[in-house]
């Protein structure tokens, strides 16, 4: 069970947050809990919450953490959660330099949180809604059976990658019939009757009578070059009440997630920024210095085979900052090809601190990476392209220039790395059938992955479903009828 924090802890807690309020951070309350190795490895299966829907792969996902903390392969020191309060874990067995370390990590954390404008539309009381959320579909399991829910489940959560990320932040026009009958109620809440008792509701409302009233007035399929498929499909599949009750809710945890999947690069880069400036110039004794050290150089060490995140993005910042502190902005130093007077350019205009608060405000990790990972950062950094080797079975650096490495990298983060798939026709050759098309952009799609998703797309669609993607050499149709996978070349359909 979570511990509250000892006197020195909290003694701790309230000089770091004073000190990073200091320096301009804007913070919600946090809230710390202590936990040993095994329960922070409970909660971190549970994605950072205490209480989540019963499902077999939290059961999975701890048996990872677990036997990869046994084999010294990782350690968790903290975890945050987006709401408000703030929630943190800390590992009680953590030396004090380590918790230190963490509550500043923390600070950076809550304040980018708080105020950077991806997570403005964030529900921010989420832990009380994946709570509510677990407890409804433990009461589907119990109406329903284990089995045929938890299989629903498993359905629904390999397309939780199928959504607009950007959804949140989009306007949408009113289509002519609602701009005509505003007060239009939907077809549910004019064929339901309320009751008080919400274990009586399947009785009183039986489910056929709702779906066929859902049915007759569900006018409003033209989605067609949507992205958020599993937004179409809760509104449109024919499913059962609890299906698209559960269908909402896993969307709803989908949708809360993504923000940070977003803004990996710059929330790590932010909260790194922000641990190592109040560790070195308040925080930290001098006795502490080389523990520092090694943790931070933990933290920010590069891998050749994959990209840092909190590198990544504390270089980037710590680059804006010296370039708005020295001038290195602007027409004049664009205007400027001498490379000896570049080398010693400052302007001393100190606009760097104003200019990272700015920055961590109001970009993504796609505008963050394409307004400031710059040629000279990127040779200074020793950034490159890689790309697989069909001979040798192995990725090798395929290439050290410039524009080659931001494609590259900005192809990477371009929809949080999953492949953009939009939807093309709920109506397939008049049959009802799904069709559905793949942003082909060099990268294949796996075709077992492929082959799987649309098997779990027919159990929600209870129709056949398609995929139109490429292969390199030519457009290709992915297919699942109910009992065949299929794949055909645009000769042969």
């Amino acid at each position: 069970m979570p511990r509250e924090l000892p006197k020195t802890l909290r003694d701790l807690q309230e000089r770091v947050e004073q000190v990073a309020r200091e320096c301009g951070l804007d913070m919600f309350p946090t809230v710390y809990e202590m936990l040993d190795f095994d329960e922070i490895n409970m909660v971190a299966a549970y994605e950072g919450f205490p209480v989540r829907y019963p499902h077999w792969k939290w059961g999975m996902e701890y048996d990872r953490l677990s036997k990869s903390y046994e084999y010294g392969m990782h350690k968790i020191y903290e975890m945050v959660i987006n709401t408000d309060p703030c929630y943190a874990y800390l590992l009680e067995s953590n030396p004090m330099i380590d918790q230190k370390l963490v509550m500043c990590h923390v600070c950076g954390h809550n304040d980018f949180f708080k105020n950077n404008m991806t997570f403005q539309g964030t529900n921010r009381k989420m832990l009380d809604t994946m709570a509510n959320h677990a407890a409804k579909v433990r009461r589907y399991m119990d109406w329903y059976g284990h089995e045929a829910i938890e299989n629903f489940i498993d359905a629904a959560l390999s397309i939780d990658n199928l959504t607009d990320l950007f959804s949140p932040y989009t306007f949408r026009a009113p289509s002519a019939l609602e701009a005509e009958a505003p007060t239009l109620r939907s077809p549910e809440s004019t064929k339901r009757i309320q009751v008080d008792k919400e274990y009586l509701d399947r009785y009183i409302n039986p489910e056929a009578e709702t779906l066929a009233s859902k049915s007759e007035n569900n006018n409003d399929k033209d989605m067609s070059g949507t992205r958020d498929i599993m937004g179409f499909l809760m509104n449109h599949a024919p499913l059962r009440r609890w299906q698209r009750d559960i269908l909402s809710m896993l969307r709803d945890e989908a949708m809360y997630f993504a923000p940070q999947a977003m803004t990996k690069i710059m929330n790590e880069g932010w909260a790194s920024y922000w641990h190592a400036l109040l560790m070195t110039e308040h925080m930290m004794d001098v006795s502490e210095v080389i523990d520092f050290a090694d943790r931070h150089a933990g933290v920010v060490q590069m891998n050749p085979r994959q990209l840092n995140p909190y590198k990544l993005g504390i270089e980037l910042f710590r680059d804006i900052k010296m370039r708005w502190d020295t001038g290195r902005f602007g027409p004049e130093w664009d205007r400027c090809d001498s490379m000896t007077e570049r080398a010693s350019w400052n302007k001393e205009t100190g606009l760097g601190t104003q200019k990272i608060f700015e920055v961590r405000r109001v970009y993504n990790d796609i505008s963050f990476v394409d307004a400031f990972f710059t040629q000279a950062f990127c040779e200074r950094q020793g950034f490159y392209a890689y790309a697989y080797d069909k001979k040798r079975k192995r990725y090798l650096v395929d290439s050290r220039q410039f524009q080659t490495v931001k494609d590259q990298l900005l192809s990477q983060l371009a929809n949080a790395g999953h492949p953009v798939i939009r939807l093309v026709d709920a109506n397939f050759e008049n049959r009802g059938e799904l069709l559905l098309s793949h942003d082909f952009r060099g990268v294949i799609l796996d075709e077992k992955y492929a082959e799987h998703t649309l098997k779990n797309l027919y159990i929600i669609w209870q129709r056949p479903v398609h995929i139109v993607t490429s292969n390199e050499e030519s457009p290709i149709r992915l297919s699942y009828d109910g009992t065949t996978f299929s794949s055909s070349t645009f000769e042969d359909i």
